[in-house]
């Protein structure tokens, strides 16, 4: 599959640095006090056994991750912020390294359970553990968010769970997809268009359909969404070729230009730093939708960039990825590589 064989080492730059150009870093305060009632939220649905549960909360950082991505939410809105991360990762964990990672037909099951949420949002809350967080979730965002915010995140929802499919059906198959084909795929995997509908959700914006039927907010999208995105394949991808998960871009570019680990990483960090002047260009280009709109919009992009920007520093401060490494000095870091089955 791979005809390199990886060193034992590779160097990695500091990527929130590169996105740090564009995107402003910012705490939320209500991080220990969102954390409890979520942490008390979770342990009430039963999903896992103690050690396992424990081993997820903590060792996830999720309330770190959700500080740091949403910092302007208030309490409330943080904690369904943070029961999202609680759904999204358990449920992503199942698909990427649970028993159904190579049994698409097993990952449609669940959605389809999760789907019957969707379509009746009031009727009774499912006894399966995933779709009853998912039912939680829907009925807390439903509470304040405006209809436009909610359709997105359902459409986002339905996008997610195709993908989680097709992702499995790559696995299934060992499938190493081209660049460009995974580069789409994985603005979908990421569930990218569900955070930017958590975004407008947390601060309860008010944007109409018209802003997002724009070519150049789109576009946007897009660029965030990669911003987002491959640094957690630069960060992930220890942990990924240690389980034998093939599923990440710096795989499909040392596939597709048969080249090695570090070229692929050199690569795919340059590839970084030119969607943030891409991004750069597309915000110069914005068009205006009035003063009244232009105004939450702008709080919208910039609430977006703060995700970007907590997102990509916790990968590194979460143990998810770089287990028994010292990130404090993120330039030219040296990650030593995991040997197989370390997670």
């Amino acid at each position: 599959m791979i005809h390199h064989t990886l060193p034992s080492q590779f160097c990695l730059q500091d990527l929130s640095a590169i996105t740090g150009r564009v995107c402003e870093l910012k705490v939320n305060p209500h991080q220990a006090e969102a954390d409890r009632a979520a942490r008390a939220w979770f342990n009430s649905i039963s999903l896992y056994d103690d050690k396992k549960r424990s081993k997820f909360v903590n060792y996830g950082k999720f309330d770190l991750f959700a500080a740091l991505s949403f910092p302007d939410a208030d309490l409330k809105h943080l904690i369904t912020c943070l029961i999202f991360f609680f759904w999204a990762f358990s449920t992503d964990d199942l698909s990427d390294e649970g028993d159904l990672q190579s049994k698409p037909e097993a990952v449609q099951a669940g959605h389809d359970i999760s789907a019957i949420v969707v379509n009746n949002p009031d009727g009774p809350r499912p006894e399966y553990p995933y779709a009853a967080m998912f039912y939680d979730l829907l009925a807390r965002f439903r509470e304040t968010s405006t209809p436009g915010a909610y359709k997105r995140f359902i459409r986002a929802f339905e996008a997610w769970s195709t993908s989680q499919v097709t992702q499995s059906g790559n696995r299934s198959q060992d499938r190493i997809p081209s660049v460009d084909e995974f580069i789409l795929m994985r603005r979908a995997t990421i569930g990218g268009a569900m955070v930017e509908a958590m975004v407008e959700y947390s601060l309860d914006l008010d944007l109409p359909d018209e802003v997002f039927d724009s070519p150049i907010i789109q576009a946007m999208s897009d660029a965030t969404n990669d911003l987002m995105t491959w640094p957690n394949d630069l960060c992930s991808f220890n942990k990924e070729q240690s389980n034998g998960d093939y599923q990440n871009l710096v795989f499909c570019i040392m596939n597709e230009r048969n080249v090695g680990l570090q070229a692929a990483i050199d690569i795919l960090t340059e590839m970084l730093a030119q969607r943030v002047d891409d991004y750069v260009e597309l915000k110069s280009k914005l068009p205006s939708f009035g003063p009244a709109v232009d105004a939450e919009l702008a709080r919208y992009l910039h609430a977006l960039e703060n995700f970007v920007q907590g997102t990509v520093l916790w990968y590194y401060l979460s143990p998810r990825y770089f287990r028994g490494v010292d990130v404090t000095n993120r330039k030219n870091l040296v990650v030593p590589l995991f040997e197989p089955g370390v997670f």
